[in-house]
């Protein structure tokens, strides 16, 4: 009998080549688009699945990130990779602030604070001029990656996305396979057990914390470079509540679970925004409501878990 092991191998390696193959059959620029959520929702899943830290505030670091980028491209006439690393080293600072103010907090009061801190951030690029209000960024240059890539081009574009997403990916695949990630999935699951053995938990929540929202911070970053444009609804609540929405849907503490959850919602929102308007947010939120009643799991997990049940039957 195959190992798991082999299947997951095989699993990855199919989606490598349907990564690869993607752009030939689907549109360059939705495909992307579902990649910088998709890589979103991975790291909020790092927190909420595997730390178990509900944050309705992961909007402020992605929002960040790309208004730095987008700022530092436009207007410093910085390279597009140094202005992504720049986006994404300001997500690390504001998740280390983020972090250091909210991680003693615990449930609900965590999850307030981490979207009060947010709120916060969204009124202070309502009023900044650097973000240009209401109107937005716009106009950011997606330039050369490396002085030799040209990124104004949609196919080599997608694949440098592509590579962001796969690095971002294998990073949170390691880290929840490795020591570190035991000791997050220990404080998820019995935190005053994880204190009892002698970890410093406070200081295990906020590396995980920074790590996700770096990653977050990357999203945004390649977001803004993909749109050439960033909108206060880029750090808008809603845009946490879109990724929570994906983890949940997808499969919370999976590691396919929220990219599946980002895809799909991304595909519900292209598909149904022509055809019936606002009315997509209702649809959506119908579909939350039936999977937190009948699919908890998720679709991943609900996949696993009949998997099991089957291998097990045969068993």
């Amino acid at each position: 009998m195959t190992s798991p092991r082999n299947l997951h191998y095989a699993g990855y390696g199919l989606l490598l080549v349907a990564g690869l193959l993607a752009p030939f059959v689907i549109y360059p620029v939705f495909l992307m688009n579902a990649l910088c959520f998709a890589l979103f929702a991975c790291a909020f899943n790092l927190l909420l699945g595997y730390t178990g830290l509900l944050s309705f505030g992961h909007a402020a670091f992605f929002g960040t990130a790309a208004y730095i980028t987008g700022y530092a491209a436009k207007v410093m006439g910085i390279s597009t990779g140094l202005a992504i690393l720049a986006g994404t080293a300001a997500a690390v600072l504001l998740g280390t602030i983020f972090g250091g103010l909210s991680i003693r907090r615990q449930g609900i009061y965590f999850a307030m604070i981490t979207l009060a801190l947010a709120q916060l951030v969204f009124f202070v690029y309502l009023q900044a001029s650097f973000t240009g209000g209401e109107d937005g960024l716009q106009a950011i240059p997606r330039g050369r990656l490396l002085w030799v890539i040209n990124l104004e081009h949609d196919l080599t574009l997608y694949y440098v996305v592509f590579a962001i997403f796969l690095f971002g990916f294998l990073l949170i695949h390691r880290t929840i396979h490795s020591p570190f990630g035991q000791v997050m999935k220990a404080i998820r699951e019995n935190e005053p057990r994880a204190i009892s053995l002698g970890y410093d938990v406070n200081k295990y929540k906020l590396m995980a914390f920074v790590l996700s929202a770096g990653l977050t911070g990357l999203a945004g970053s390649t977001n803004a470079v993909v749109f050439t444009f960033v909108t206060l609804t880029d750090v808008h609540w809603h845009t946490s509540g879109d990724v929570v929405l994906m983890t949940l849907l997808g499969g919370m503490g999976s590691i396919f679970g929220p990219v599946v959850g980002a895809f799909s919602i991304v595909t519900l929102e292209s598909k149904l925004s022509d055809g019936v308007g606002s009315l997509v947010t209702v649809i959506i939120g119908a579909i939350f409501v039936i999977c937190v009643l009948l699919f908890r799991r998720g679709i991943v997990g609900e996949i696993q878990g009949l998997y099991r049940r089957v291998v097990g039957t045969r068993a």
